[in-house]
């Protein structure tokens, strides 16, 4: 079974492509906008359906600002078929390229082909700063140095850095990091915010804010 993300305005087309797809034993996730596309719904995406022609963010677009963040064949599904627009979808990072109207038998051979060939290791870094996340081994790294983040620690720094701006409150983290049935109460949030500031320290690496009576957040930037 693979993840299959698929981004496209056609509200009728993403609920063929999920019906379809889904038959194949493939669990289907699909979004009618690019703008609705965040780190969390790449991060388990083992292959993504594009739309080139969306308003706001196009597929363009979109696929520029997920390939990072991705490690996973990107397909793109668009009425464009000049060479221009192949050659542009291709040279951004798309794998592949579909022309609508198109056969589902098709997309289907094209999609199983590309999960046959992709045996890439996925995408398990995240870039914050001078900071880098392996969410595999689920550690923080500056310039390859394990900055020795228990366990705890790394789930609210990851959680925070998955959300650059967004302001989180201390049972939130304790929810996001530990679940409800933790052992612990939200106010250990507290000292682990404060171990985790004193060993990105020495980096020069300062990015979680205190929003005084409400929580913590990452920085932008």
């Amino acid at each position: 079974m693979a993840h299959i993300l698929v981004v496209d305005d056609d509200k009728d087309l993403c609920a063929l492509l999920g019906t379809t797809l889904e038959r194949d034993g493939h669990q289907v996730s699909a979004h009618l906008s690019g703008e609705t596309v965040d780190e969390a719904a790449c991060r388990w995406a083992d292959c993504i359906l594009l739309d080139v022609m969306m308003p706001g963010e196009d597929g363009f677009a979109l696929c520029q600002r997920v390939r990072g963040l991705a490690d996973c064949p990107i397909l793109f599904l668009t009425a464009k078929t000049e060479e221009a627009d192949v050659l542009r979808g291709l040279g951004i990072g798309g794998d592949d390229y579909l022309t609508k109207p198109f056969r589902i038998a098709e997309l289907r051979a094209r999609v199983a082909a590309h999960l046959r060939r992709d045996r890439r290791v996925p995408h398990t870094r995240l870039r914050r700063g001078g900071l880098d996340f392996d969410l595999g081994e689920r550690a923080v790294y500056y310039q390859e140095r394990d900055l020795k983040l228990t366990k705890s620690e790394y789930a609210i720094c990851e959680h925070l850095a998955m959300h650059p701006g967004q302001t989180f409150s201390k049972e939130q983290l304790y929810e996001a990091a530990f679940g409800y049935d933790g052992a612990a109460d939200a106010s250990a949030v507290t000292e682990h915010v404060k171990n985790i500031r004193a060993k990105l320290r020495p980096a020069g690496e300062s990015p979680i804010e205190t929003v005084w009576g409400v929580g913590y957040k990452w920085k932008r930037g």
